[in-house]
């Protein structure tokens, strides 16, 4: 019953490693040239990136054990899903899920989606929702994933969530590593104003 869900687990954790090489931009390019170097780093971001968020999908949906909080004693059927929720999960599901649903989407759009998938910056974003938080992608999936998991009652998705919690850190970091080596003191300083992934509210 959890082959599929294994699946998916594989394919995150195999991300990672694919990832970690795809945002060495200048070692790519000193190994392999400009051109070569800089192609091999974007097939391996489309790679890594599409490959996480495949994993993901199958985490969420694969067959596994359900859990269900019912405090309200309202139980909801999700035809299309042919599962059975609580009204406590719907209610989880669309605060959680709206908010990473924006922070997601407003992510895309403010760094564009080229280098969303290719995780090849040409500047410094500041604007925008980066004003607020460093990387809003990685917030707005890790919302999604506890507001689906509530969803979808779906015990080992959440059970997940500090794994998640950490792979997402461990990109983060790396890829903050790499855009110091790129924009130095610029992003030094981007960093010292705005927090990795808790936004920073402007009254």
């Amino acid at each position: 019953m959890l082959g599929l869900f294994y699946i998916g687990l594989f394919l995150m954790l195999i991300a990672l490693p694919l990832h970690f090489i795809s945002i060495e931009h200048i070692f790519l390019e000193e190994k392999l040239g400009p051109e070569l170097g800089k192609r091999v780093g974007e097939v391996l971001g489309y790679i890594s990136g599409w490959g996480f968020f495949i994993g993901w999908i199958i985490i969420w949906f694969a067959p596994q054990p359900r859990f269900l909080l019912n405090p309200f004693g309202i139980v909801i059927m999700i035809p299309f899903l042919r599962i059975i929720t609580s009204l406590l999960h719907l209610v989880i599901f669309a605060i959680f899920f709206t908010l990473g649903f924006y922070f997601g989407v407003k992510g895309v759009m403010d760094l564009g989606l080229r280098v969303s998938e290719t995780h090849r910056p040409e500047r410094v974003v500041t604007s925008g929702i980066y004003s607020m938080v460093r990387h809003p992608q990685y917030l707005g999936g890790f919302l999604a994933h506890i507001g689906l998991s509530f969803l979808l009652s779906a015990r080992y998705s959440l059970l997940l969530t500090p794994l998640i919690a950490l792979i997402l850190y461990l990109m983060a970091w790396k890829e903050e590593k790499e855009l110091i080596r790129e924009f130095g003191a610029e992003y030094e300083e981007y960093k010292k104003r705005v927090p990795m992934f808790i936004p920073k509210i402007r009254l």
